[in-house]
């Protein structure tokens, strides 16, 4: 305790001498910046978002100091969050400028404006103590004036107010909406790009006037949209007619190391000479050749031309066509079980001189206990051809940005355990996609996957013959069906910095075709029909994500995550009396899922057939309900750090011959008692370093609720964790959902 009590006391002397040093280090007549306020007079209106015009803020954490911002509403308490010691560490301290003060208040005055508070009055009070200066703005909300009527000057000539008047519905001006420069520049900005896209090359919201006229004095405005034959700041003596323009010279550059079959340019190109300009059709081919994946930089550059015409530069640049990726991954639990998983990709994104993306990787997971015979080993060798473009059907059916790939996939899988030996041969055949820049899709017209088991111990046999659910999933098995993928998602964002939703939605059908043919099929002693004498497999398996981030805090810094999954696999017809493919049942436990617990060793339901019968426990079930919280919060530099609670499990779905009575019943969902027993809760604490392109993270988990336990042990407490082992450390890439 002295020990402890001498540290403490040196700490804390230490950051009193750091606190007293800022001021130590001022010149004469400097003082430090010490915290700004932001006062409104209108409590419905959110100060926050003022703070953003600030433009000079404190940054140095002092010991024993206040927040370094606070903002108000008149009548209303400040508003500010827990000030952590490491957020501001190392930061520099601020030189108050008396120069940004006046600049912040015309900074804040503008954006009123720009917003549509005409008349807004913003004032400072400056108070100085102890070499200190405390800042405070007070901000009275300006007028505002709703639209009461909008009228349109247009010019006539050619075909110009034609083409204004087919885009007529889509103008964002409304009538009870709002006056403000930020709906009439929003509304310019739209207009503008729709003429560009009938040929009038360069248009731009320069040439639009906007009017108010609000002498009515009655809180409305009479707006009038002109749009001039001359450029904002231009004479009337300039004035020329609104023209459209063609596409005339088209060029296409490259590097020549950078091989490419010349029909591929072709299919991807839309901009056509002699065609209309349109500056969508310009868009869409850029995104279009970005999406290659053998192109790192893509440039369209246009310019005038004589004879009303446009002529066209497309610029291909490529590096890197081949490489190496690295991916490692690793966990300890309690138990002293480590995990590692190392994988190494080898890529082409040319192979074929046509942009298709070869992909050779081999992937590791090993599994040990030191000083015991525990242990997993799984080595899997995969390779894959991306095509650029829907083998079956030519680019051209596609106009739009978003072409679809074919995909092209073979794998090998070898695990070794204790237990058993087992091997996994895969192919697949698939198409990727968009529909749009948040809707993406995988379908997958067949896919087969042919599993073996062998040296099997005997003790694993005799299991296998007494329990439906262990021989269903790991005998001998021949899958093949048809598989989708659905993901809409409002940020793809490798590391999402705003926030945003996402919906994923998986489904596997399989067996269907195959059972077409039950009559040509041999069967095995189980009535199962087989395929080289194994029997296939026969399922239909969903399952769903549902994820939403939200943002909160200064600049956005803090988020709170949610996520539910929910998945399920039926087995039916020539699995009825079975199970799906290991490889097709669920897992809970890992650094995306429960993290209280390592991968697979949670479940399923209260069962504990799974830990007590493998040496390393390998749970799995038919049926999947897991919920999960995080907040995440800065902490300093790139580090941030997490808060996080998780629940859910896995379970069986109800079979025949099982009854309440058999120790199965614990694996098996319903609306029951011993349902609501199996699940799984547990909370945690992660730390994680934010590079922007990527994100490496640090989790430890700590059960709450653990249903492999005996009833009375099942709820854990610090005890528990800390002797008892009730945690597991995990180390990912990437937020785990």
């Amino acid at each position: 305790m002295k020990s402890r009590s001498t540290i403490f006391i040196a700490l804390a002397a230490a950051l009193a001498v750091a606190s007293c040093s800022t001021t130590s280090t001022l010149r004469d007549g400097e003082y430090l910046l010490r915290s700004n306020k932001i006062r409104v007079n209108d409590k419905t209106y959110n100060a926050g978002d003022l703070s953003a015009y600030l433009l000079q803020k404190p940054n140095a954490w002092m010991l024993g100091t206040s927040p370094s911002l606070v903002v108000y509403n008149w009548g209303g308490e400040g508003k500010t969050g827990f000030q952590r010691f490491f957020r501001k560490l190392g930061a520099p301290p601020v030189v108050y400028d008396a120069s940004k003060v006046d600049e912040t208040i015309d900074n804040i005055a503008n954006h009123l404006r720009f917003t549509g508070y005409y008349g807004s009055v913003v004032e400072s009070n400056v108070r100085v103590s102890k070499r200190m200066v405390y800042v405070t703005y007070y901000v009275a909300l300006g007028k505002r004036y709703k639209i009461s009527a909008i009228d349109y000057d247009i010019p006539s000539y050619g075909t110009f107010k034609q083409d204004w008047e087919q885009d007529l519905e889509n103008v964002s001006l409304k009538e009870g909406m709002y006056l403000s420069e930020e709906v009439i520049e929003k509304e310019a900005d739209r207009s503008a790009a729709h003429f560009r896209t009938k040929g009038y090359y360069g248009f731009s919201k320069s040439f639009y006037l906007f009017e108010a006229d609000t002498l009515a004095g009655d809180g409305n405005a009479k707006l009038t949209m002109s749009i001039r034959d001359y450029a904002l700041g231009d004479s009337p003596a300039s004035a020329q007619e609104h023209k459209k323009y063609s596409i005339g010279e088209l060029t296409v550059s490259k590097p020549r190391r950078l091989k490419i079959r010349p029909g591929v340019i072709e299919t991807l190109n839309l901009i056509r000479p002699g065609d209309l300009y349109n500056e969508e059709v310009i868009n869409t081919t850029y995104s279009r050749f970005s999406n290659v994946g053998m192109l790192t930089g893509v440039n369209i550059t246009t310019s005038e031309a004589p004879g009303e015409k446009v002529d066209c530069n497309i610029a291909l640049r490529n590096s890197g066509l081949q490489g190496f990726k690295v991916n490692l991954e690793a966990s300890v639990n309690s138990t002293a079980l480590f995990g590692i998983s190392p994988q190494l990709t080898y890529y082409h994104r040319n192979i074929f001189h046509g942009g298709e993306v070869l992909n050779l990787g081999v992937k590791g997971n090993f599994q040990f206990r030191p000083k015991s015979d525990a242990y997993s080993t799984e080595v899997s060798a995969t390779g894959s051809i991306l095509f650029p473009k829907f083998i079956g059907l030519p680019t051209k059916f596609f106009k739009g940005k978003y072409i679809p790939k074919t995909e092209v996939s073979l794998a090998y899988n070898y695990q070794d355990r204790p237990e058993f030996k087992r091997q996994a041969i895969a192919g697949e055949f698939s198409y990727t996609g968009r529909f749009n820049s948040q809707f993406s899709y995988k379908f997958t017209p067949i896919r087969v996957n042919v599993t073996r088991l062998f040296g099997a111990s005997e003790a694993f046999v005799e299991k296998l013959f007494d329990n439906i659910i262990l021989s269903g999933a790991y005998m001998d098995k021949f899958d093949m069906g048809i598989s989708t993928m659905l993901y809409y998602t409002t940020d793809n964002s490798v590391v999402p910095t705003r926030p945003y939703h996402y919906a994923r939605l998986n489904f596997d059908l399989s067996g269907n075709t195959l059972s077409l043919f039950n009559n040509l099929l041999p069967q095995n002693e189980f009535e199962e029909r087989t395929i080289w004498t194994i029997p296939y497999a026969q399922y239909v398996r969903a399952e769903v994500h549902l994820g939403k981030t939200f943002r909160f805090g200064k600049q956005d810094k803090h988020a709170l995550a949610l996520h539910f999954n929910a998945g399920a696999a039926f087995p039916y017809g020539n699995s009825k009396t079975s199970t799906v493919p290991l490889e097709k049942l669920f897992y809970a436990g890992g650094a995306y899922s429960m993290r209280g617990w390592q991968a697979r060793t949670l479940g399923p339901g209260t069962s504990t057939l799974y830990s007590e019968f493998f040496t390393i426990p390998s749970s799995v079930g038919e049926m999947k309900l897991e919920a999960n919280v995080e907040y995440r919060f800065p902490i300093f530099w790139k580090i941030e750090g997490a808060l996080f609670a998780d629940a859910g499990n896995i379970w069986d779905l109800p079979k025949p011959g099982i009854t309440i009575e058999d120790d199965l019943a614990k694996s098996v969902f319903g609306f029951t008692k011993e349902t609501l027993e199996g699940i799984g809760l547990d909370w945690g604490l992660g730390i994680r370093l934010n590079f922007g392109l990527i994100l490496v993270r640090l989790d430890g988990g700590f059960r709450i609720h653990d249903p492999g336990r005996e009833q009375q042990y099942r709820w854990l407490g610090p005890a528990d964790w800390f002797g008892g082992g009730a945690y597991a450390i995990h180390f990912g890439v990437g937020y785990p959902f």
